[in-house]
């Protein structure tokens, strides 16, 4: 077994010892940067024991904070001048990057898919703008390959590119990968490409099983452009394995309550990199912890991959009602345990359900606390413990929109 470094195969419990001790240097850097000032107001970061004491962070207090505070909000270490690049991604928002080896964590990926000396990887994430093309690119070099930072479009010409030079990755979506060997079918041109690491899109089964059947070994990583590689499938093709470098907790959606062992919640991620360090950052996107760990050897943390999103927020009678306003329900409520709103329609109108599981729980205590915290009447349900599903929704919307 060959691992990117020696940290992936460690004990658990020295991996938890040492990320505990660079988790608390992290806060007080953090807590020295006029964003997390900000964010975390009175709080005291210095006799914070862990990470459940820190509020969640979210991408609309960046985006705010980037509009008061640019480039940057407060958040990362440096000014703009202070890093090799600055990118900006739709909101606008921007995030900042380095030419440091592994500065976004895409070596321990590109390694596990079999990367390195003597491979030529075209990268066809995107270098505009966006900082995708340059995370793949710098996962690349660190472990040692080749690039050919080819972007999007001018697919003949790839094409062309990849069979002179004897290209043997992919880098990009999982669907780009498709329209380069088809054009390179029609034209008659033979390609080396025999390992593809792909984001950014959905890799279905069927996708994956006919590259297979070309010879080509793909897998997916899953990354955003604030945080960096978060996790990556390895050989095992069981669920996706951590990165060394960032922490990752499954949250209650709208809350920074951790869920049960295997619920499915909201992925909050923290980083370990001093440069721009992200705390208790939500990325919307849900998932679960997979129990126990890969067969690959790899000792870190597994999650299940992408299940959808935690933005759950719903328009209900003219009102929005949010995952936040379902977690202050659960507060409100010393008797309730876990709440799920269902929206629902009964002719041209409407419905309202708040279920809550618990004991000894007043029916009209939860029918007044929905109408204070959702400003709407709600027919309450009060469901056994243990009762409503443990799939992450608090919102469910139930109206046929096709009607």
């Amino acid at each position: 077994m060959s691992f990117f470094d020696e940290t992936e195969g460690r004990d658990p419990g020295a991996r938890a010892a040492a990320q505990a001790a660079e988790l608390k240097s992290q806060i007080a850097r953090a807590a020295a940067l006029p964003g997390y000032q900000a964010a975390w107001g009175s709080l005291d970061a210095g006799s914070i024991k862990g990470l459940e004491g820190l509020p969640v962070l979210r991408k609309s207090t960046l985006v705010d904070g980037q509009k008061a505070d640019a480039p940057f909000g407060g958040f990362a270490a440096h000014g703009a001048s202070g890093f090799a690049h600055v990118f900006q991604s739709p909101g606008p928002i921007y995030e900042p990057g380095m030419l440091a080896r592994n500065w976004w964590r895409f070596g321990g990926f590109l390694h596990a898919l079999g990367v390195g000396e003597g491979d030529i990887v075209q990268n066809c994430f995107s270098y505009h703008l966006t900082p995708a093309g340059m995370m793949f690119e710098n996962g690349a070099r660190a472990v040692g390959a080749a690039v050919l930072p080819a972007g999007t479009g001018q697919t003949e010409l790839q094409v062309q590119a990849a069979a002179a030079l004897g290209v043997t990755t992919y880098a990009g979506t999982p669907d780009y990968l498709n329209v380069l060997l088809t054009k390179a079918d029609e034209l008659g041109l033979g390609l080396g490409i025999t390992k593809a690491a792909v984001s950014g899109g959905a890799l279905f089964p069927a996708m994956r099983e006919a590259y297979a059947a070309r010879g080509i070994t793909c897998r997916q990583c899953y990354a955003t452009a604030d945080l960096g590689q978060i996790a990556f499938e390895s050989e095992a093709m069981e669920g996706m394995i951590v990165d060394e470098d960032v922490i990752v907790e499954i949250v209650t959606p709208g809350t920074g309550t951790p869920v049960e062992p295997g619920d499915v919640g909201e992925v909050v991620v923290t980083t370990l990199n001093p440069d721009y360090p992200l705390i208790r950052f939500a990325t919307g996107d849900m998932s679960a912890v997979l129990p126990g760990l890969s067969p690959c050897g790899r000792t870190n943390m597994r999650i299940k991959g992408w299940m959808g999103r935690a933005d759950q927020t719903t328009k209900i009678k003219g009102m929005f009602v949010r995952p936040e306003q379902v977690a202050q329900l659960v507060d409100r409520l010393e008797a309730v345990s876990r709440a799920r709103v269902i929206a629902g329609r009964d002719g041209d109108a409407d419905t309202l359900t708040v279920k809550v599981e618990g004991s000894e729980i007043s029916s009209d205590a939860v029918a007044n606390a929905a109408r204070d915290i959702l400003k709407l009447r709600a027919e309450i349900e009060i469901c056994a413990p243990g009762s409503l599903p443990r799939d992450g929704i608090v919102i469910e919307d139930t109206r046929d929109y096709a009607q």
